[in-house]
């Protein structure tokens, strides 16, 4: 541990403890740290130069405005209605219904937004109105709210994906492909516990649907569920790569925003696009503070003294794999997803590739680790987003959301030790691990 070291990491301790935005503790700490160095004469140019380099060579980051774009169209139109709607009349006249809506919508939007905040704030809200305005508990609203926004990261597309695929060198369109089965089963796992607390509270039952209205409902869908298929579609065929795919995606979207549903006007546009500027810039300069953060990082060797410390605990990958688990579940109770992903993951990768872990299984798994962490206290931003829009007590979602949580963790170690349900589809698509 030398002086600029210990200045590096003690900076970026107080940072964190006064709760300074990550962005700026990691630029800060970098600065901090060049100034202590022997030759502190080019510290900031150092610091910019890193910064803006590093920014301009990344292609996959042009996929993240895509898609912020895609989800602000999204949640500003009639989209959000016109899918809900559809997913009302799919669920039908079970009890708890408007509960089974709010997660199948969730898992038809994960489809066009790759953000869990973005859905709940958008057609979350939404859906936490109608189930209020139904009778349910505020508590429960929440917890099913927050628990089916967990999946927008995991069935693509996925910005915390674009970010690690940035970081492992993984394929985007393999680790797309790898989040579609876990997602699958993570809303299969929800619907049954809806399902069994849904009959033991005595949830109230959804509106009955004809035939004739179904279908009516479902023709109606058919251009928005659509953004899903021009997205993936052309991952999976290789036809675009996925920011290319993006940009179509988020064409698309605007199109039928327009012209299908004329509920898109140029003040919508206007907003939309301040929004989708306001958080690629917060994203794009934490992006920038995690190069200047994670070179340090790197010329002070750090990745490889983690590396020896826990592969002096373990050679066995499954246990590996357990403890990182643990250790990741642990940093979500108290930490931002993005600061995870760029201070943390870059010094566990080295751990993967010398245990042989292929990188796009270990991919989803860390990624539906982070996202357990958005709902988990204390600090789960979307444990916050939910009572904030609500108004319920912080402690009744708590509550509520406690079974998800055991249920997400059951769903995190299985897709852990059995990575063929992560890795069946990208290797259909000709990925070879």
């Amino acid at each position: 541990m030398n002086l600029p070291l210990i200045v590096f990491f003690v900076s970026f301790i107080i940072m964190f403890i006064l709760r300074i935005p990550i962005g700026f503790g990691m630029m800060m700490s970098a600065i901090f740290y060049f100034i202590a160095a022997p030759s502190p004469a080019a510290t900031v140019d150092m610091v910019a130069t890193m910064f803006l380099t590093n920014m301009n060579s990344s292609f996959v980051l042009i996929a993240v405005p895509l898609f912020i774009f895609m989800a602000e169209i999204m949640n500003s139109s009639k989209v959000t209605n016109i899918i809900f709607d559809f997913a009302s009349a799919l669920v039908g006249r079970r009890r708890g219904a408007l509960a089974q809506v709010n997660i199948i919508n969730s898992i038809i939007f994960s489809g066009m937004t790759g953000s869990a905040i973005a859905d709940a704030s958008g057609p979350g809200n939404m859906e936490m109105k109608a189930m209020k305005d139904a009778g349910y508990s505020p508590g429960f609203t929440c917890a099913v709210t927050a628990a089916s926004a967990t999946e927008g990261p995991i069935i693509p597309p996925s910005i915390p994906m674009v970010f690690y695929s940035m970081l492992s060198g993984a394929s985007i369109g393999a680790l797309f492909m790898g989040g579609v089965v876990p997602g699958l089963i993570l809303g299969l796992t929800m619907m049954v516990y809806v399902a069994i607390i849904s009959v033991k509270r005595n949830f109230p039952r959804g509106d009955a649907y004809s035939f004739t209205q179904f279908i009516v409902l479902f023709l109606k869908s058919i251009p928005a569920l659509l953004t899903v298929v021009v997205l993936l579609g052309g991952i999976y065929t290789g036809i675009v790569t996925p920011t290319e795919a993006g940009a179509l995606a988020a064409t698309w979207a605007l199109f039928i925003s327009v012209v299908f549903y004329r509920a898109f006007g140029w003040k919508d546009l206007f907003e939309v696009l301040k929004n989708t500027v306001k958080s690629t810039g917060t994203l794009s300069f934490l992006v920038g503070s995690a190069y200047a953060f994670s070179y340090i990082v790197a010329i002070e060797h750090i990745p490889d003294t983690v590396a020896k410390i826990l592969l002096g605990m373990t050679t066995n990958k499954y246990v590996m794999l357990f403890i990182v688990n643990i250790a990741f579940l642990i940093l979500g109770m108290f930490i931002d997803t993005m600061a995870i992903t760029l201070v943390f993951i870059p010094m566990i990768l080295p751990v993967m590739n010398s245990m042989g872990i292929d990188l796009v299984h270990f991919g989803v798994v860390i990624v539906l680790n982070m996202m357990i962490g958005l709902s988990t206290p204390p600090f789960g931003m979307l444990l916050f987003v939910t009572s904030g829009l609500t108004g319920a007590k912080l402690k009744d979602v708590i509550k509520e959301m406690t079974p998800f949580l055991i249920l997400f963790i059951g769903v995190l170690f299985l897709l852990t030790y059995v990575p063929e349900l992560v890795l069946w589809l990208p290797k259909m698509s000709g990925y070879k691990p």
